[in-house]
């Protein structure tokens, strides 16, 4: 019984730390995902605190896999460990028996697993666990007490610290497709070999009061009994054909698809805002300085915003004022950048550098060692009207 325990806690353990790290390097993915589930459940004005969750639940992820580990405190994480995979199972197990979602997010974009599975691996954690709860007195600590307090002091600063790098700098790795080395473009094809939806006819009759499906195969005999309702399409097996970046699309208020123009580009610069919340006056500096030097080298510079008419607003005086603006879908924006703002330099649509407002001065440096372009014709722009935000 003792080396049963001793197994089920190690894999309990390095679980939850495995999964917490991973997610901690994305906070915001996690917290997106959350809001899919309020939005599904009518409860989005819990929206606003679903970053706050994320990344308590990351920690506590953290924690509670080394609190296992160590042994420290085990009758508290003990119960907490059952209480949160009781939890955990409830949703995956939501997210699988309803069909809404293709990717729970249990292990974060960076190893996307299905419903299903995730579902499946919960239930066997869920088995685990309430057999190191029903063990719990057999499981010892490890060092002791003040050794194992002091190294749980130094997870718990970790495991929020990294989460604070991340929010601030972007992810130490990123997994998303605008990731550095990827060209935007060839993203947004459908990969080569991709399966798409299979659909088959299929004819509504009523009989009786009473609805039947049935295939052009499976018409019955007797059919001039029935009476015809209506002939449908239906989905008989999901394919995987869709792009890795979906909804990319630059334009202004006349709907003019700039995307193409602006990927063509030498080089470029791309400042994605999602919104204004974090003030412009706090980035201004640095990117005015990047802006100045992409002038010199004949780099255009674009604002790509939800909220095109407040972008102008928002840059009204300062050095970049009459940089275009785009706008484009949320959740697009979302994916490109993970802090608010970022910026990429792009190579003919290829993403050379990413960095977050906080880093511009590298993509700066890289500025710097570009040649210097000939003048191009700019991607066309129309006034902008009053405040507009572009939701999907």
């Amino acid at each position: 019984m003792k080396a049963a325990v001793t197994i089920a806690r190690i894999v309990v353990g390095v679980l939850f730390i495995f999964s917490g790290l991973v997610k901690a390097n994305d906070p915001l993915g996690l917290s997106y995902k959350m809001q899919e589930f309020f939005d599904l459940w009518g409860m989005s004005q819990f929206n606003s605190s679903t970053l706050l969750m994320s990344v308590l639940m990351n920690a506590f992820e953290i924690i509670a896999g080394f609190a296992l580990l160590l042994g420290w405190r085990i009758k508290l994480f003990s119960w907490l460990l059952l209480l949160l995979i009781i939890f955990f199972t409830f949703l995956t197990g939501y997210a699988f028996l309803s069909g809404q979602f293709k990717n729970c997010g249990c292990f974060g974009d960076c190893l996307p697993i299905t419903p299903k599975t995730s579902f499946l691996k919960d239930l066997i954690l869920l088995a685990l666990i309430s057999f190191l709860f029903w063990q719990r007195n057999k499981i010892k600590p490890l060092f002791s007490n003040r050794t194992n307090t002091i190294a749980m002091l130094g997870i718990t600063i970790l495991s929020f610290g990294m989460q604070w790098y991340t929010l601030t700098y972007l992810p130490f790795t990123d997994c998303l497709p605008f990731k550095k080395g990827n060209n935007i473009g060839e993203k947004m094809k459908i990969p080569v070999g991709a399966v798409p939806d299979s659909f088959a006819i299929v004819f509504v009759y009523e009989k009786g009061g009473k609805e039947f499906e049935f295939s052009a195969l499976d018409l019955p005999a007797n059919l001039d009994t029935y009476k015809f309702v209506s002939r449908k399409d239906k989905l008989i097996r999901k394919g995987n054909a869709e792009p890795p970046i979906k909804g990319f699309a630059l334009s202004g208020v006349t709907d003019i698809d700039s995307t193409q123009i602006v990927l063509d580009n030498p080089y470029a610069l791309l400042l994605f805002c999602e919104d204004f919340s974090v003030p412009v006056s706090t980035w201004e500096k640095n990117f005015a300085a990047l802006y100045a030097e992409a002038k010199t080298k004949n780099i255009p510079a674009y604002l790509v915003t939800t909220q095109p008419a407040k972008a102008v607003e928002q840059i009204k005086g300062t050095s970049f004022a009459g940089m275009q603006v785009f706008k484009c879908d949320y959740t697009a924006i979302r994916t490109a950048a993970r802090t608010n703002p970022a910026i990429l330099l792009l190579q003919k649509g290829t993403i050379i550098n990413k960095e977050s407002n906080k880093r511009m001065g590298n993509v700066l440096d890289a500025v710097k060692k570009l040649p210097a372009q000939q003048a191009i014709v700019p991607a066309p722009q129309e006034p902008l009207p009053s405040d507009t935000t572009i939701n999907n």
